[in-house]
């Protein structure tokens, strides 16, 4: 059988699934809530620093790309670098290095928070 005669007809039921799917499992989740006495109305309390986590970490991230991304090139161009498979060490490293940074100012910015309040 042709594949282009099922795509019209599979996509179209696949994407009502998914809808109905979602409703579904929604009505659900708010029959057990109603259920066990809570609102279903009100929005769980998300962690107060994650946007901070996240920015910060995305940051170092950003950065330990952008001078793994110097470093390469300036060492091509003192002719230090080996090849491709070597620079790519040193992405993953500053990658990870500086997200690694961004998290643990995170922590230290929390922390200070906290300590601030008592």
């Amino acid at each position: 059988m042709n594949a282009g005669i099922l795509v019209p007809i599979l996509v179209p039921l696949g994407l009502f699934a998914l809808i109905f799917g979602i409703i579904y499992i929604r009505n659900r989740e708010r029959m057990a809530m109603i259920e066990r006495g809570m609102n279903p109305h009100i929005k769980p309390q998300s962690a107060p620093y994650q946007t901070l986590k996240w920015g910060l970490l995305f940051i170092g991230a950003g950065f330990g790309l952008f001078l793994a991304n110097v470093l390469t090139r300036v060492l091509e161009r003192t002719a230090l670098a080996g090849g491709e498979d070597e620079n790519v060490a040193i992405y993953f490293g500053l990658i990870f290095f500086f997200g690694g940074l961004g998290l643990f100012q995170s922590y230290r910015i929390e922390k200070k928070e906290v300590l601030d309040k008592e």
